[in-house]
């Protein structure tokens, strides 16, 4: 016998064999967690195709990865679960002032945070989405693993930032100051690549790569 149940992004479902008096549980990720673990790859991977294909391999390589979910069997549900549907990771208090702190997997849907001092905050995995930056102060702050998804960055300062394995994908950086930042391993759009790469300039204090080399600059 089966019996489902649903709480939280995630499905709990108990299997009762025939004829047997136990049963076991196991615990699924939800429709949610896994739309919003792969929302992200299909961003990056319809980007490169051309034509026909455009469509096609990201749909496929979705439907692979999905069947990748169900044979790999019940497992402890770690996906984060979009802000629509989870809610708890979103930051309701948004102040001006605002550096030095843990704000690590924090997300900011269509935030106004123009002129926001983030000065040394840890933001790693953080969720920018949609939202405003422009001539925020983000010197020294840590955004590893974090998404900044059509977002202005406009005039921030990003000077000594750690921007590894960051997703920056359709954001704007015109006149952001980034010397000593670190982007390695930043997916970023071409055109904004080789504006940043104009100005790019200095060693990150930590790191010791130079923001040119991280940025992959001719």
């Amino acid at each position: 016998m089966t019996t489902e149940s649903a709480k939280g992004g995630t499905m709990t479902v108990t299997l009762s064999p025939e004829g047997s008096r136990g049963s076991r549980t196991a615990r699924w990720p939800g429709l949610g967690a896994v739309v919003t673990r792969l929302s992200s790859l299909w961003l990056l991977m319809s980007r490169p195709f051309q034509g026909g294909w455009a469509r096609v391999a990201p749909l496929s390589l979705l439907v692979a990865m999905l069947g990748l979910v169900a044979v790999g069997g019940p497992r402890e549900a770690l996906a984060i679960t979009a802000p629509e549907l989870r809610g708890q990771r979103a930051l309701q208090q948004i102040e001006p002032d605002m550096h030095g702190r843990n704000l690590r997997q924090r997300e900011f849907l269509k935030s106004d945070l123009a002129g926001v001092d983030f000065h040394g905050s840890d933001l790693r995995g953080a969720v920018f989405n949609g939202s405003n930056l422009k001539g925020a102060d983000l010197q020294a702050v840590d955004l590893q693993d974090a998404v900044v998804f059509a977002s202005r960055l406009d005039g921030a300062d990003l000077r000594g930032a750690l921007l590894r394995d960051a997703m920056l994908l359709q954001s704007r950086f015109t006149d952001a100051r980034i010397a000593n930042a670190d982007f390695s391993g930043a997916v970023l759009d071409r055109s904004q690549r080789r504006s940043l790469c104009g100005r790019a300039e200095g060693v990150h204090p930590e790191t010791g790569v130079a923001t040119r080399d991280s940025l992959e600059c001719d």
